[in-house]
């Protein structure tokens, strides 16, 4: 078991001194929002970024305390809420478009690659084929994924710069979430979107949108399963429900700015930062371990 608390030891100290102060709202104090209103936080803003919102969350988490499984059911969805309102026309367009060939062929295509990820996410899930999501493989997969987006910027600059979804991006996009959700700290988003790009889809727009579109239900569908788990088995009677409810909203709003940035940044900037970044993060933790 690799640990990490040590390392946090004196930030964890500062949080609590800082909780500790905050004033007390009519029966409860308000450091109980401080976790949530952070953790919502960071998975708003790390959720459709290629950055993995699990790493992240996995070193807040020894920060603020580990937190429930419909909790994180709950962030998710917040996130996910924030990419349907940015797409809403796009959706919609796709929706009463099914007469046109070129948009029919698209949804064909989401919906494949949706299909492939639930059934082969399905199949992985009931033979309990999954990493633990602790420091180690989260950090390597940081660091894997980072070099795995230079090598892939790298290519997609030395190719003619295509805008067009085929069925081969369609159907690696579909396998690419598998892995995603296989493997912690890969980056759902950082998964499908460097598959898109080396599979023909040079321009980070159009392979950006691919992916989130994907995504949606995907997420939906994932965040769903593990809902109807948790409240078969009772997990939500002993919920603070002003928590989640602060913890969605948080999530949402600043998932909205993110995906929002992301986009427009994009359309002249490539993903090299971000590459950078998980490197520099997963090589990090490991030191720290």
């Amino acid at each position: 078991m690799v640990h990490i608390a040590p390392v946090f030891a004196p930030w964890w100290s500062i949080a609590h001194a800082v909780q500790s102060a905050l004033p007390t709202l009519p029966g409860r104090p308000l450091s109980d929002f401080v976790s949530p209103f952070l953790l919502g936080l960071i998975e708003g803003i790390t959720e459709f970024l290629p950055i993995s919102s699990t790493g992240h969350l996995l070193v807040a988490e020894h920060w603020l305390g580990a937190r429930s499984d419909l909790f994180n059911v709950v962030i998710q969805a917040g996130a996910i809420l924030a990419v349907v309102l940015i797409y809403r026309e796009r959706l919609w367009r796709l929706a009463r478009g099914l007469g046109d060939p070129v948009q029919r062929d698209y949804v064909l295509k989401l919906g494949a690659a949706f299909l492939i990820t639930a059934a082969l996410g399905f199949a992985a899930t009931q033979l309990g084929f999954k990493l633990p999501e602790s420091v180690a493989p989260v950090a390597w997969a940081l660091v894997l994924g980072g070099v795995w987006m230079l090598a892939a910027e790298w290519l997609a600059a030395r190719r003619p710069e295509r805008s067009t979804i085929t069925w081969t991006v369609a159907i690696l996009v579909g396998l690419a979430q598998v892995v995603a959700g296989v493997f912690p700290g890969t980056s759902r988003s950082a998964a499908t979107i460097f598959v898109a790009m080396l599979a023909g889809t040079g321009n980070r727009a159009a392979a950006t949108e691919f992916a989130f579109l994907v995504g949606i239900p995907t997420m939906f569908a994932a965040s769903g399963y593990e809902l109807l788990k948790t409240l078969k088995a009772g997990g939500e009677v002993h919920e603070d429900w002003g928590a989640l409810a602060l913890a969605f909203v948080v999530s949402a709003v600043t998932a909205f700015v993110a995906v929002r940035w992301l986009l427009g940044y994009i359309r002249t900037h490539r993903f090299t930062p971000f590459a950078v970044y998980r490197i520099a993060l997963g090589l990090t933790l490991l030191f720290m371990a």
